[in-house]
């Protein structure tokens, strides 16, 4: 009887008796020299881990908090124009709400508690002009809650960090014998809490994904020493990543969120690749005559399927940087950067390492590990039964994805509102105040700058817009520019869908000189800049992506098909999405309190995060698939011995990779929960449903058909081999 394994060495010997082995190829002769140069390539990354390191720990202290607009849109023209002409009385503004139970605001003991805060704060250079709670203006009606506003004489960032700095001490101002509460708050204010909170929340997060991915590993390996390597990866690309942000926040502001990301991706995908390499390099010991040579054979095979998934997670990440928001892009940026610092050290410290280690990869190993074959029996088996009914597979697979996707057409989406924030924070409990004693829109005033000529008429015509309660007095400019400003305050929740609405008839009905701005503006120029520009980055990813793979697999069919696939998984997720955090299912149990909406930026930078991953997984088992497809030219053949040495490997990384997504849904802030179930139900649906059933029951449906390329393709399209 000839076994399966029987046919593809005879076939790979029939292939080959009439002519000598090919050469290495570059990745295999360089797996080779750095597994023979060891010290030399410790040397080099004990450099840098000393050198990235030192700057690393300051990492959350030194990026920017801010960045979330829309550059160049109107409303950041008005958080300017506020800054430079109106004494920094602009969106990024520091406001404090002073409450008292027993008096008014202006009475001996508010007074006190004004002048207090009024020295904190001009202490700071990053404060401009100081206004003082004014009645009808920033004084409730009853007089029992006022608003000291704080100018901003610095950029957004740095905002950020001055209500970082003054937050505890404003806080403290207040005054419970005598009934006065101090609550600092503002858009400032908003996102360094919103930032502190997520920030916490997926630090403990992170700690908690450790011992699970550790566990999963020893799972996978077998041995302690094999699952140690990717943690290893792991570590190195974040402590050089978090050095690199640090450095180049110096040239320009990078968010604090792209540290974020950093950390999650680089664990994910350190994981992953280290998996693949360690779980090949282990097979070839099995024929190598020196650890060098089966360094060599694992670069020559599985380092092209990890440079060249590396690659398309950095073509996919790229496209983000279409967007005009700085802190969506440098989001970007932070992952882009671990992910060539975890390439690196796949492609430098991982061979060197494993040329050292040699047979000793196996060391403490438990019990079943000596058992353990690089190919999988299970999913060998997994395979000849997609194999015997792979139009069932696909029918089956592919309806529950449709059926999935299918609620992503009713997704909404905005910016966040202020429930992602703890409800115990200051800057919540200020807003809500403020709401109580002057109205639903007061927190979210809307403002207006206007040519002094144009005042009263935009101040009449503001007013008698349906959605504005009132319009403050006009504030003139602090200088000659001939400009004025007021404040329009709408009726509803700057959050509301109905500020959308009102902001566009304000701007369509205001004189010609007249610009529209403020904390609700800005979040709604932002959504409408991600909107615009999310039919462009998918098609730019769907693009690239499917080139990539062409070019990688020279085979227009199977390169469609992976491409699809992954558009399916990822439309599931979001419309997962729209079922748990638009419409609340689950939240009960996730515990949370749902906005109505995915956050703003999730669709924009999700799909990039998910069609990565999921290319990710498409590279692992198409490249494997190919390398059987060179050896044995049967085209079905090659997908059953595709999944059964590349099948593990992708259950066990999806396994990591579900186990670290997951652990953020524990979090208590929203957006960090968003990211985890949203990341965490998309690679379990890719994994479970499209690499390892419809992908793989499309190629056996598809035979040779899946590799058929035509003369002129293979003319100008590189020969990328990836069997050795």
């Amino acid at each position: 009887m000839t076994t399966t394994t029987d046919t593809v060495t005879g076939a790979a010997a029939a292939g080959t008796a009439s002519a000598p082995p090919p050469p290495p190829g570059a990745l295999a002769r360089w797996g080779g020299l750095m597994a023979r140069h060891m010290k030399p390539v410790l040397g080099v990354w004990l450099m840098l881990l000393i050198g990235l390191g030192a700057a690393a720990p300051s990492v959350f202290t030194s990026l920017a908090g801010a960045g979330w607009q829309a550059n160049g849109s109107e409303s950041v023209v008005v958080r300017d124009l506020a800054i430079e002409h109106f004494g920094g009385n602009a969106s990024s503004a520091i406001q404090v709400v002073i409450h008292t139970d027993d008096g008014t605001i202006g009475d001996d003991a508010t007074t006190a508690v004004i002048d207090e805060a009024t020295d904190i704060l001009a202490a700071d250079d990053r404060i401009a002009d100081i206004m003082p709670p004014t009645e009808g203006v920033t004084v409730s009606e009853d007089g029992a809650t006022g608003i000291l506003i704080a100018g901003a004489a610095a950029d957004a960032d740095d905002m950020v960090r001055l209500a970082d700095d003054l937050a505890d001490e404003l806080t403290a101002l207040g005054d419970s014998a005598a009934g006065i509460e101090v609550f600092p708050t503002g858009q400032s204010m908003l996102w360094s809490d919103f930032n502190h909170a997520n920030h916490d929340a997926m630090m403990q997060a992170e700690m908690m994904s450790w011992p699970v991915t550790l566990l999963i590993l020893v799972l996978a390996f077998g041995s302690l020493v094999a699952a140690g390597l990717p943690l290893m990866l792991t570590i190195a690309g974040l402590v050089t990543s978090a050095g690199a942000l640090v450095l180049l926040n110096m040239v320009t502001p990078i968010s604090v969120w792209a540290m974020n990301f950093a950390l999650m991706f680089a664990l994910a995908l350190g994981i992953d690749y280290a998996l693949f390499l360690v779980a090949r390099f282990r097979d070839a010991l099995r024929t190598a005559t020196t650890p060098a040579e089966a360094v060599s054979v694992t670069y020559g095979t599985a380092g092209k399927a990890v440079l060249l998934s590396g690659v398309t997670v950095l073509i996919s990440l790229s496209a983000v940087l279409l967007v005009p928001a700085p802190a969506v892009r440098t989001m970007a940026v932070g992952i882009m950067l671990a992910v060539v610092f975890v390439l690196a050290a796949s492609f430098t410290l991982l061979p060197a390492v494993l040329g050292a280690l040699g047979n000793k990869v196996n060391a403490v190993s438990l019990p079943f590990a000596k058992k353990q074959e690089h190919r999988s029996p299970l999913f060998a088996r997994w395979a000849a039964g997609l194999r015997r009914r792979p139009l069932l597979a696909v029918v089956v697979s592919g309806a529950i994805l449709v059926l999935a996707c299918l609620p992503v057409f009713g997704l909404k989406v905005a910016m966040p509102s202020i429930s992602v924030v703890p409800e115990d924070a200051p800057v919540r409990e200020g807003y809500h105040l403020v709401q109580e004693a002057m109205g639903d829109g007061a927190p979210g005033m809307l403002q207006v700058i206007v040519d002094a000529a144009d005042a009263d008429t935009a101040a009449a015509t503001a007013a008698d817009i349906e959605g504005i309660s009132a319009v403050t007095p006009a504030m003139p400019a602090t200088d000659d520019s001939g400009l004025v400003m007021f404040q329009a305050v709408p009726t509803v929740d700057p959050s509301d869908e109905a500020m959308n609405g009102i902001l566009a008839d304000l701007r369509a009905e205001l004189p010609d000189s007249a610009l529209v701005g403020g904390a609700p503006a800005e979040n709604i120029d932002l959504q409408t800049a991600l909107d615009d520009w999310l039919p462009v980055i998918i098609g730019v990813i769907l693009v690239l992506g499917f080139l990539l793979l062409l070019i990688a697999l020279r085979a227009p069919l199977t390169a469609l098909m992976g491409t699809v696939v992954s558009l399916l998984s990822t439309g599931a997720a979001f419309g997962m999405a729209r079922l748990i955090f638009q419409e609340g299912h689950l939240s009960g149990v996730l515990g949370f309190e749902p906005q109505g909406f995915l956050d703003g930026w999730g669709p924009v930078f999700f799909f990039a995060m998910i069609f990565a991953v999921a290319m990710d997984y498409t590279v692992f088992l198409l490249a494997t698939v190919k390398e059987y497809q060179e050896k044995t030219g049967d085209a079905r053949l090659a997908v059953t011995e595709g999944m059964a040495h590349s099948g593990r490997i992708i259950f066990a990384a999806a396994a990591v990779m579900v186990a670290v997504f997951f652990t953020f849904a524990l979090a208590e802030p929203l957006p960090p929960k968003e990211m985890g179930i949203i990341l965490g139900v998309a690679v379990l649906l890719d994994a479970l449903l499209v690499r390892l059933v419809l992908l793989p029951a499309l190629m056996l449906l598809a035979g040779r058909a899946a590799w058929w390329s035509p003369a002129w393709l293979r003319r100008i399209l590189p020969d990328i081999s990836f069997s050795h």
